[in-house]
This record gives structure tokens, sequence and C-alpha cells, in this order.
């Protein structure tokens, strides 16, 4: 049995060569090459948010190292029983760089209109 389509009506609207134009523009900024699934979410929405941001990338690489020199800390705590002052140091400013990089991130998202 053939499955029907859950998209069965069709919606038909002109647009001028300089319209068609920005449509392509926008569409080619926010990254997608489908023009229908844009166009029912901006119908739908009224905008779309590409969210795209080196500051978030940067942000997740420092939480992953972050997170495994931290295990790496934990593991030595737990067979030696001592902590160094040099790992407190390297913990204090690995803390520091994702808190600026989370603060890049915020300033981005807050910049976004």
């Amino acid at each position: 049995m053939a499955k029907k389509r859950v998209r069965d009506i069709p919606l038909l609207f002109w647009v001028s060569p300089e319209e068609r134009e920005m449509i392509q523009t926008r569409m080619e900024q926010i990254g997608t090459g489908n023009l229908s699934a844009y166009l029912r979410k901006m119908a739908i929405d009224g905008m779309i948010v590409n969210l795209d941001l080196p500051e978030l990338r940067e942000l997740l690489s420092l939480l992953r190292r972050s997170s495994n020199n931290l295990n790496q800390l934990t593991r030595r705590v737990h067979e030696t029983g001592r902590i160094y002052d040099a790992d407190l140091e390297d913990i204090r400013q690995n803390q520091e760089k994702l808190w600026k990089a989370a603060s890049e991130v915020l300033s981005s998202l807050a910049a976004i209109r």
C-alpha cells in the first residue's frame, strides 16, 4: 500500500526577478538549497536563524579539553592522594578561558536581530 504524502496541498505565488534573487541570496546565507523547506519555514516561523558561530565551536573545544584535563587530574589524585598547586592553577586558567569563550558566544547571540 502506498504511503500518503504528509504535505499534499500545493501553494503557489509569484515573485519578481529581484525578489527571486533576494530569496536565493538569503537561502545561500543560511546554507540551504531547499526552496520548499526555506519558504515553508519562513511562512510558519517568520525567520530562520543560522547559528554557525565559530565562537561556539571554540567553546565546545575548550569544554572538551577542560573535561579531559579534569578527568586526568582526578585519576592522578586517586592514585597519589595528592593535588598540586600547578594542577589547580591549570584548572583556574582553563575556567577563565571557558568564561571568556562563553561571554563571546553570548555577545554574538545578543547581536542577532
